[in-house]
Parts: structure tokens; sequence; C-alpha cells
């Protein structure tokens, strides 16, 4: 079955998909959101959210997206849970296949996301936002006068170890192996905190606590002897995977699989958030692997539904 032909269609629902969702209603554009089954981004992972402006007291993660779509519908954006399965971008009009329905359109904003790389143990997946967390900024504060651990090797792992140092009594870097990823700068600043210890050539192989963390099992991978260790959290930066397997071919990716940001026109009207697709745009986690922020993927979300606004018109005249 092919639908109508319509302005725009956004593919994701989280803080980027909402916000272009939002700008682009209000607009009278009566945009499509292609929100998923598991709609609502990263944010439907977390507990207490205590950075996004507005909120001084903090909200829940899932409150906040729930405020997102509803002022979103409230301006008359259709919001489906449905998975996109596949995208033709070669012709006009787009095309969308989600839920065995193809749906044209005119204009995409893609906000599809990306996902944290977890270790993929039962009891770190029953224990997200309980003390198993992917974000420092966004958590290390719940943290005050306690023992965390962070899973990586990168510069991101140190990164997060140092924004914790400011907090949690004690941060213990666990990598299995005994070199690292990260840059000689970030490892020599991690080094020198006091409050910093490296656990290397180990893996945790379990995460322990009922309600909350209480400790992890760490593995040697070179002896096999496995210890226990009392913690309150544990922490993941060994990446992201942005979600764009649908995209390719179909859009330029960079070689980490992220969506391109390609500039297109001249002067002080030239388009930011354009992909290599002339009326494809991208907006948050998808393309932003840097900041990985709520506020500043609906920044980038409020961006794109501007620039695809503008285009659209462009197009009429």
């Amino acid at each position: 079955m092919v639908d109508k032909i319509r302005n725009i269609i956004i593919i994701g629902s989280g803080p980027a998909g909402l916000t272009a969702a939002l700008y682009n209603a209000r607009a009278n554009l009566n945009p499509l959101v292609i929100a998923g089954v598991k709609w609502g981004g990263q944010l439907m992972l977390t507990t207490n959210v205590e950075n996004y402006p507005g909120f001084p007291q903090g909200i829940l993660g899932p409150d906040l997206m729930q405020k997102f779509r509803d002022q979103a519908g409230r301006f008359g954006a259709e919001i489906l849970n449905v998975d996109v399965v596949s995208v033709n971008f070669k012709s006009r009009p787009f095309k969308i296949v989600a839920d065995s329905k193809s749906y044209s359109t005119k204009s995409v904003i893609v906000a599809a996301g990306a996902e944290t790389n977890w270790l993929n143990l039962p009891n770190e997946q029953r224990l997200i936002g309980k003390g198993v967390s992917s974000c420092a900024p966004c958590d290390a504060f719940f943290f005050k006068d306690k023992k965390v651990i962070i899973v990586g090797g990168g510069d991101s792992a140190m990164e997060e170890a140092l924004t914790l140092t400011k907090f949690a009594t004690s941060v213990a870097i666990v990598h299995r192996r005994d070199e690292f990823r990260a840059s000689k700068i970030m490892l020599g600043r991690a080094r020198a905190n006091k409050k910093i210890s490296f656990i290397i050539n180990s893996q945790v192989v379990d995460v322990l606590g009922r309600d909350k963390v209480e400790g992890v099992k760490i593995k040697n991978v070179k002896d096999g002897k496995v210890k226990e260790l009392p913690i309150d959290g544990m922490f993941l930066a060994i990446g992201q995977s942005p979600l764009t397997n649908i995209f390719k071919g179909q859009i330029g990716l960079d070689e980490r699989g992220y969506v391109k940001r390609v500039p297109q026109g001249d002067g002080p009207g030239k388009f930011q958030m354009t992909t290599s697709v002339e009326g494809v745009f991208v907006a948050g986690d998808v393309h932003d692997y840097h900041y990985r922020q709520a506020v500043t993927a609906a920044g980038y979300g409020c961006s794109a539904a501007l620039e695809a606004e503008k285009w659209l018109e462009a197009q009429s005249d």
C-alpha cells in the first residue's frame, strides 16, 4: 500500500527527531515521525536527568521523552511506533518502508540516533539506570563519595574517568589489554590523577546487585582468575554504534558508520544539516559522536527542521 506524498518524514524519536517534529508541525508541514517500536532514544534507559534545561529538580528520562512527544503531537505531528525496514533516496519522491507499508515524501530528516555498545551481560542490562551507565557527564553527580569503574581503553574512557573523579572517591579503569587506544595526553592525565587506578588484562564478566550495582566480577584474561570488586557504579566507554544500517548505499556515511553532514548552498543561507542527498537532512547522535547530549541533539533537530522547511519552500517557488 502506498501512502500520499508527504512534505517530510522524520526517522527517529529521540530529542533530535521529536524536536524536529515540533518545529515542522508548528510550520504546518504535517510531519510524520516513524518513531520505532522502541521509541524515545537512549533517554528511555536513563533515570534522573538533571542537565536538561528547564527542569531544576531533574526529570526521569522516559518522562522527559513523553513530554517531547506530547508537545510535538499537540501541534499535529503524526507519530508511528514502527521500525523502518528500508529507504530509497535514489529517486523522488523518497520512499520509506515501515511495518509492511510504503511512505512517500518530498524530504526526510534522519534522526535515528546511536546505541551504546554494552557488554551484554544479563545483570548489566537489568541494572541500566541503577548503577550501570554509559554517560559520565549525565550521571557522575549521583556517584558522589562512591566507588566506580570505567570499562574501556580509549579517549572516551579517560574523559569519563576524569569527569567521575570530581564526584567519586575512586575510579578504576578496567581494560582487556595492557595497551590503551587512548592518546598519550589523555592517558597521561588519567595516570596523573590520584583517584584513578587501572585494572589491565581484565574484563567484567558479571555485575552484582539485586536492585542496584553492588559489585562486579572481573576476570584476568591471562590467568583466568576471577575476583569480586565491590563498587557502586559501572560506566561503559567502549563506544557507540550509529543506527545507520538501513542507510548504507543511500546516503554518505563516514568510516565509523555515522551519517556525513555535507553542507550545501552558498553564502549566509548555506545549509549545514544536509547529507549527500539533497532533501535528506540529518540531526542528533546519528551524525554527532562528539557531544552526544540530549540538549545538543535537540538543537540539531531544530536546525534540521528549519533547514528542511526552508528547502521545501524553495522547491515550491
